[in-house]
């Protein structure tokens, strides 16, 4: 059985949606006990009914976006996301989703539950889709946003253990995120991480990638920067909306084209949640001595739900393990 901590409290949909995907995740995965942190009494009243792999631990204070993170973590030992690391940290649960804020979350992996020796700087890694319907994992997407070349060689690590062990890629290939596919190419840090990840062992490095190819699916670890990873991933986000807003415009904008978005609804239909985030969950916090899957602010219940089934498989993959390994080896 896995055992998994939830910020009831966390997101802009917090607790209806949190509770709710719970609920789904619950009768969906038969393996999985969760322990939801937040007010009991909103909780008990949402759930409805007693659930034998349901556990709720009481906490009456919240940490908002507009709280300093660091602070928040030290002052509010009463808020949700800290009763919920605090169980990842003691090892009452193995892993934790919170769709909170990111700097908490961040703060709390680090302060909290505790980095994993010989990883300086932990990093958020989502996963995004490609066009050969495989993902790829965006490592940092925000979590340090000043980087150090030591920093990247750490994320190449990090996002191949996950792909390996979660997703099941024999070797994973990784490549640096640049702004142009040449060796000699890039800023200073993209120049000097360059060769350290070229000289790298462990890892399957195939070199630079421009933004364009990030969808392609020939890499599946995309290493950079969390401030250079934000902007992609979000326009990345913007560009898939708005493409979704633009076609719908398009086949309404007449009766031929009505005719053809008739035939084509089926296909829409898969394509609409090939780029839907809410079926792949969240963005895993790697670094930390816990799995931690930091969910869309928007997530709903059924982003929830799939955020609990991605920890419950990095939990059983022995995700944390695997990274421990490969620091060791390096």
């Amino acid at each position: 059985m896995y055992t998994i901590a939830v910020d009831a409290m966390g997101g802009d949909n917090a607790p209806q949606a949190v509770v709710a995907g719970c609920i789904e995740a619950i009768n969906e995965y038969k393996d999985i006990k969760l322990i939801i942190c937040g007010p009991k009494e909103k909780i008990k009243e949402l759930l409805g009914k007693d659930y034998d792999r349901i556990e709720i631990v009481d906490a009456q204070d919240v940490i908002t976006n507009h709280d300093q993170p660091t602070m928040a973590i030290r002052r509010k030992s009463e808020s949700s996301l800290v009763k919920a690391m605090e169980l990842v940290k003691s090892g009452a649960a193995q892993g934790l989703v919170c769709a909170g804020s990111t700097g908490a979350v961040l703060a709390g992996g680090i302060f909290k539950v505790g980095r994993i020796r010989g990883i300086e700087r932990p990093a958020l890694a989502p996963l995004l889709p490609t066009v050969q319907g495989k993902p790829v994992m965006l490592i940092d997407c925000g979590a340090n946003v000043d980087c150090k070349p030591q920093y990247l060689t750490n994320f190449a690590l990090m996002g191949t253990a996950y792909m390996r062990s979660v997703i099941g890629v024999k070797e994973p290939k990784v490549a640096l995120l640049n702004i142009g596919a040449e060796d000699e190419k890039g800023n200073e840090l993209t120049k000097a991480a360059y060769p350290l990840l070229k000289e790298m062992t462990n890892i399957n490095f195939i070199g630079n990638m421009e933004a364009r190819d990030v969808l392609s699916g020939d890499a599946d670890v995309l290493v950079c920067d969390g401030f250079a990873g934000n902007v992609l991933l979000k326009n990345t986000e913007g560009l898939a909306s708005s493409l979704m807003s633009m076609m719908k415009v398009e086949f309404t904008s007449d009766f031929r084209s009505k005719i053809g978005a008739l035939l084509l609804k089926p296909a829409f239909k898969r394509f609409k949640k090939r780029m839907d985030y809410t079926e792949y969950g969240g963005a895993p916090l790697l670094g930390v001595n816990g799995v931690i899957i930091k969910g869309h602010g928007s997530s709903n219940a059924r982003a929830f739900s799939r955020a609990i089934l991605q920890a419950r498989n990095a939990i059983e993959s022995n995700l944390v393990g695997d990274i421990v390994s490969s620091i060791e080896k390096m």
